[in-house]
């Protein structure tokens, strides 16, 4: 808390004055219709013009909110009452739905959550990539020309999806808990079962606490950097059934670690792998920069559609592995593959999706960059026996151009990017080497529908766009876009 002239602590902060010609304070009760939803998936609801967000409330729904910050522009109001309920709520299965934020719209039908992510998709696509989206009406009758932005695919089963298992590790007077942080804080909540993780993932955690506890074993502390464990995670490959655990720990030794081997691989004969990460830094990123096999094999081994994989401690590997297979499928589908194409993989990672355009094309190029992604990419392509792929470790838009003056020229580029969308350099790239297709695999519609900006004005057309709900529950989407280079008769 700061101090005013005076030396006087000032509480301008952590209790701001009301700010002036606002329809609502802060407190106030209001009853408000709920318009719309925000990509947080909190509901958008307006008291006399003025915005509020609701966490909780569905579009169609009338609620009672109580007002709890306000801002200029709008404001942030708690679910009081539902008035009138919306037809898509549900009740969510989780008991700790209300806890914890890992997931947002459990208490959506699953069939409105597709709807909404479509629209989500929809929104960015118009409001911030300016671009033209063949929509339908009410009638299904096509209104305007432009982009064909297709249905979400979704799970028929959406859930238990998730592969891997990333648990902060707390303490309490009964010792060891692990699970998640409550909302908005890094208070640890103990869990013992969640229902968007495979059931393995949460059985081998429960049985890691309960040996910690017999242990003794402490707890590492944000505020005093004391204290040993720090996370575990757990990886569980859908096909072969093998299971990785990693203990993240603040500290090189952990003791009675033949105890923890023993009682682990006796309760679950599915582990293969356990491996100790050592991050010693005071900080909330999970890994540091050591990880050693202390028993087992280094990886575990998972495939997507007919490719093998090797993941390992450190690997980043798709955690929905069902869906991801529809992803990668869908993204061959708009490479229109004939077997003679040469394909660069801009964002490689581990070769998932360079090793399964590679099955169909004539040569692929993957490039990433970081050091450790490539070595599991050329690993994974002797593991397939794939030669007609050839990785680089280094940045997309500094290697491609490299890869233009040895006379590579692309007939498809696909770049999987991370949430903050391709490089500006690596858009200016693409529009340089004017491959026939580019498809984009994203994670976030409003990058997507920049970069997509960039490529149509630089001579590419958006023919389709096919998001995929890769995490049901969550606000997240993910979609893949298919771009065709206009031919322009000079």
């Amino acid at each position: 808390m700061r101090k005013n002239r005076s030396g006087r602590q000032s509480d301008r902060w952590s209790n701001p004055a009301p700010l002036i010609g606002l329809p609502v304070s802060k407190n106030d009760e209001v009853l408000i219709d709920i318009i719309g939803m925000n990509h947080d998936g909190e509901g958008v609801g307006r008291a006399e013009g003025y915005t509020l967000f609701v966490q909780g409330a569905l579009p169609g729904e009338k609620v009672r909110v109580k007002v709890l910050k306000t801002k200029r522009q709008y404001g942030y109001a708690k679910l009081v009452e539902i008035v009138v309920q919306s037809p898509d709520r549900m009740e969510a299965p989780c008991p700790i739905y209300d806890q914890c934020g890992g997931c947002q719209l459990q208490h959506m039908d699953y069939t409105a959550q597709l709807a909404w992510k479509r629209q989500l998709v929809l929104d960015n696509l118009v409001r911030i990539g300016k671009l033209n989206v063949l929509d339908e009406g009410q009638s299904g009758e096509s209104i305007g020309q432009g982009i064909t932005l297709l249905p979400t695919i979704g799970m028929s089963d959406p859930w238990r999806y998730r592969n891997k298992a990333q648990v902060p590790i707390g303490e309490t007077e009964d010792g060891l808990v692990g699970g998640f942080y409550a909302r908005g804080s890094h208070r640890i909540v103990d869990m013992e079962a969640c229902l968007i993780q495979h059931e393995n993932n949460d059985e081998i955690v429960s049985h890691i606490k309960a040996i910690g506890r017999k242990l003794g074993i402490t707890a590492y502390d944000e505020e005093t950097g004391q204290g040993l464990l720090r996370h575990v995670v757990v990886k569980v490959a859908f096909r072969t059934g093998e299971m990785m655990v990693v203990f993240v720990t603040n500290g090189a030794k952990i003791p009675n670690v033949e105890s923890w081997i023993a009682e682990i691989t006796e309760a679950m004969p599915a582990v293969t792998s356990i491996c100790h990460n050592i991050n010693t830094k005071q900080t909330n990123v999970i890994f540091g920069d050591k990880t050693s096999v202390l028993w087992g094999n280094e990886v575990i081994y998972d495939y997507i559609g007919d490719v093998k994989f090797a993941i390992s401690a450190r690997s980043f590997y798709q955690v929905n592995p069902v869906q991801t297979e529809v992803l990668y499928g869908k993204t061959l589908d708009y490479a229109g593959l004939t077997g003679a194409e040469t394909v660069i993989d801009a964002y490689c990672g581990i070769g998932t999706i360079s090793l399964f355009l590679a099955q169909h094309a004539k040569k692929v190029y993957g490039v990433e960059i970081v050091p450790e992604a490539i070595e599991d990419a050329r690993a994974n392509a002797e593991l397939n026996g794939i030669t007609n792929v050839e990785f680089e470790v280094g940045a997309s838009e500094d290697v491609i151009p490299h890869w233009k003056e040895q006379g590579i020229t692309p007939d498809v580029i696909v770049v999987d990017p991370p949430r903050k969308g391709c490089d500006p350099r690596l858009l200016e790239t693409i529009l340089a080497m004017q491959p026939e297709r580019v498809v984009y695999v994203s994670c976030n519609p409003s990058t997507l529908a920049r970069d997509l900006r960039v490529l149509e004005d630089g001579g590419y057309r958006t023919v389709e766009v096919q998001p995929v709900d890769m995490f049901p529950h969550t606000v997240h989407v993910e979609s893949v876009a298919l771009l065709v280079r206009n031919f322009v008769k000079n």
